[in-house]
């Protein structure tokens, strides 16, 4: 072993060669030999490797190891024996050379570097890909811890190796690159506010993939696809993809629909406005004619008898109807509403049913369905609700009300 770095150099001496020549002709020998002795060990252990983990994989009841195989760590771990056999044989092949073993050496030390980030970084990602699988951990951005383990594996690979070429002890190296903290901070600030935002996320339950989001200030309207350390992606109903900034969630204010997903309905809340000047009160023949409808006709002969007796017992004259107590036809066609909407096959009767009547506005007076409709699938929810509205709409003049319209408005006022 002894004299192998110059067991070739004295052979081509010994034919008569010059000394430089000797010394390029051992240096192409060894070379040639070590590479050879590299790749071979590098395709042996490889497939070794592969071959051991494939078999204990088939074997074991985890997934884990699937991933790994499939993330190539098998293959990158084994180059790190040729690697060590390079480092162990640069000192004979440039024996002569110095100048050339400094810069080899060097180059495999930065490459060792390489190679270990590599391999970790295949081991995280076959990490990652298997607590993604796990069910209690879907809805946790994972990717966003991820990213930032690899850029401090990154960032602590890449000063190593500039401290190796640069010759610098890397602690030194270290504080130098202190006094440009502001620097680092100003070009590391989106992923650092992104890691931040991330943690906020995921400690305060804020998002999960498969959210459905409204981000008025993005133009976003759909589904969490991705959440990474960054950016936070989108797929909006309409298939488009929206990239929002993860901080953004914590800075801005988005409204996110999973509540309503998880509970037993998804609300309709809107309103019908009626003119004021339809209101009106009820003769005793509207009320007659208005007990035919079903919905209110029990509700009519209750209320009738109610008022008449109160009416006879407080002596009220009734040749005017303002006098006394009396029923209105807006106040009826509110009953008649509630009615309708309790008895609707589409509405949960576990969840809050009301009809009201909101303060006037310059258009009429509102009469505003509060409800929720059992199914929450966008396109069936839109249905149900246009039904609701189609019908009560339809229903309005049998009450002698009319429903604001700012055309007609126009028109009656020319």
């Amino acid at each position: 072993m002894k004299d192998l770095p110059h067991y070739f150099y004295q052979y081509f001496i010994n034919l008569g060669l010059t000394e430089v020549a000797s010394k390029y002709l051992n240096l192409a020998v060894l070379l040639v030999i070590v590479l050879i002795i590299i790749i071979i060990s590098d395709f042996v252990i490889r497939k070794f490797l592969l071959n051991l983990f494939i078999k204990f994989s088939e074997n074991t009841k985890t997934h884990f190891d699937d991933y790994v195989v499939k993330n190539n760590v098998p293959k990158n771990v084994a180059h790190i024996i040729p690697l060590l056999i390079a480092l162990e044989f640069t000192s004979i092949v440039f024996v002569d050379f110095e100048f050339l073993e400094n810069i080899v050496s060097k180059g495999l030390q930065v490459f060792s570097i390489l190679l270990t980030i590599w391999i970790i970084r295949s081991f995280i990602k076959a990490l990652r890909d298997y607590l993604n699988t796990k069910e209690r951990l879907k809805d946790k951005p994972i990717n966003s811890y991820v990213q930032v383990i690899l850029i401090v594996v990154w960032s602590i690979g890449l000063l190593s190796a500039f401290a190796i070429v640069t010759g610098i002890p890397f602690f030194k190296f270290l504080t130098t690159l202190g006094a440009a903290s502001a620097v680092i901070l100003l070009i590391f600030r989106d992923t650092i506010m992104g890691f931040v935002a991330s943690l906020q996320v995921s400690i305060n339950d804020m998002l999960q993939n498969d959210d459905w989001i409204t981000f008025e200030k993005f133009g976003a309207d759909g589904n969490v696809i991705e959440i990474n350390l960054a950016t936070v992606k989108v797929q909006n109903f309409d298939k488009t993809i929206t990239t929002i900034p993860t901080y953004a969630l914590i800075s801005d204010s988005f409204k996110n629909w999973r509540g309503m997903e998880d509970s037993g309905g998804r609300r309709i809340k809107r309103a019908v406005i009626i003119k004021q000047r339809s209101i009106c009160y009820l003769s005793d023949s509207k009320v007659d004619e208005l007990k035919q409808i079903d919905l209110i006709a029990d509700y009519l002969e209750k209320k009738s008898t109610d008022i008449s007796n109160y009416n006879l017992k407080n002596n009220i004259n009734k040749d005017l109807l303002i006098n006394g107590r009396n029923l209105t036809n807006i106040g009826v066609f509110r009953k008649f509403v509630e009615s309708y909407i309790e008895n609707h096959s589409a509405i949960n009767k576990d969840m809050m049913i009301m009809t009201r009547q909101l303060a006037p506005t310059t258009q009429g007076i509102p009469i505003e369905i509060y409800a929720f409709s059992k199914d929450k699938r966008w396109q069936n929810y839109e249905y149900i609700m246009a039904d609701i509205f189609d019908y009560i709409i339809a229903a309005v003049p049998y009450f002698d009300l009319e429903v604001y319209e700012l055309a007609s408005e126009f028109n009656s006022s020319n």
